[in-house]
């Protein structure tokens, strides 16, 4: 198994002004990936980017500083995934479009985690909170980093459990499929 692993987690937002660090950084705390250094360390490296574009012109060089650190940091990948994007697959592209062009290859390209909430994040707490959201419209608006922690420990409660109803939403069923195959790769 992997050791000493940092998780660096580029996503959409101003520091101090979104709600993304604060369920990003509760999710992962609570999941307790068996591969990452002590709790209580700075093993979580939360960088907003602004919007998409900023995200998607930060990734090749986020990606390249995460591979020369070593010790298996991971880059993970948080955006929205907003309606001019059918799913995550198609906005992937766009990401791995930026690498490409900045000579990452493919090998390297595959080592970044993506999650993606459609239509954002709030639409996850939205069901996390109620049981059900519709994707195709923005979740309410949520300003309460309570209400985001609450959330995410929700989330990561589920994740312990497997537990199955009520069904995901799309969006966050590809994210969680995504999260396994990463600690799947750990583990080996």
């Amino acid at each position: 198994m992997a050791s000493r692993t940092e998780l660096v987690c580029l996503c959409e937002g101003e520091k101090g002004a979104s709600i993304d660090p604060v369920f990003i950084n509760r999710l992962i705390r609570n999941l307790k990936p068996a591969w990452l250094r002590k709790t209580g360390s700075n093993f979580i490296d939360i960088r907003p980017q602004g919007g998409r574009r900023s995200l998607i012109r930060a990734f090749p060089n986020e990606l390249r500083l995460c591979m020369n650190q070593g010790a298996n940091t991971t880059l993970m990948v948080w955006a929205d995934l907003d309606d001019d994007m059918k799913d995550g697959e198609q906005l992937v592209e766009e990401f791995r479009k930026a690498a490409v062009a900045d000579g990452i290859s493919d090998d390297d390209f595959k080592k970044a985690v993506f999650i993606f909430a459609k239509d954002r994040l709030e639409n996850w707490i939205e069901f996390l909170e109620k049981g059900a959201t519709d994707e195709a419209v923005e979740g309410p608006r949520v300003l309460s980093d309570r209400r985001a922690r609450d959330a995410a420990k929700t989330l990561a409660d589920r994740c312990a459990k497997q537990q199955a109803e009520p069904p995901l939403p799309p969006s966050l069923l590809w994210s969680c499929r995504n999260w396994r195959r990463l600690v799947e790769r750990m583990k080996q």
